[in-house]
């Protein structure tokens, strides 16, 4: 496993942990197609969740690269192209599983950045990204 996927399952780790500390229930992880991934799929009072989750990971060498740390922003990996994709899987999913057209969803984004350093990390919830 590379470290970039390493950072992502970490990353989706603690996407899961923190969304169900938010009422949310997971019932989904890592839905796959050829044309699409989900990474999470929760529901919270009745509405469908589809989560994305972007984590980026960093080391300060410096106090002068310290300020490299700001310009960090993993939800800025979630481009035109990268919804336009992920509209396709979640209709898939949806048909997948029979969920009724009457059933409420959105879709969402996780933001991580992880001091690898002091091992702490930043979540940013990002909620009803519009598709």
């Amino acid at each position: 496993m590379s470290h970039t996927q390493k950072v992502g399952a970490v990353g989706e780790e603690l996407s899961v942990r923190f969304l169900v500390k938010k009422g949310y229930d997971v019932i989904d992880r890592n839905y796959r197609r050829p044309w699409g991934e989900l990474d999470i799929v929760a529901k919270k009072k009745g509405k469908i969740h589809f989560i994305e989750v972007k984590t980026l990971s960093y080391k300060i060498v410096s106090s002068e690269t310290s300020k490299i740390k700001d310009f960090f922003r993993p939800e800025d990996h979630v481009n035109d192209e990268k919804v336009k994709r992920l509209g396709r899987i979640i209709q898939t999913y949806l048909g997948a599983k029979h969920v009724s057209s009457e059933t409420k969803w959105q879709f969402d984004v996780v933001a991580i950045v992880i001091d690898v350093e002091v091992m702490k990390a930043k979540i940013k919830f990002l909620e009803d990204v519009t598709m």
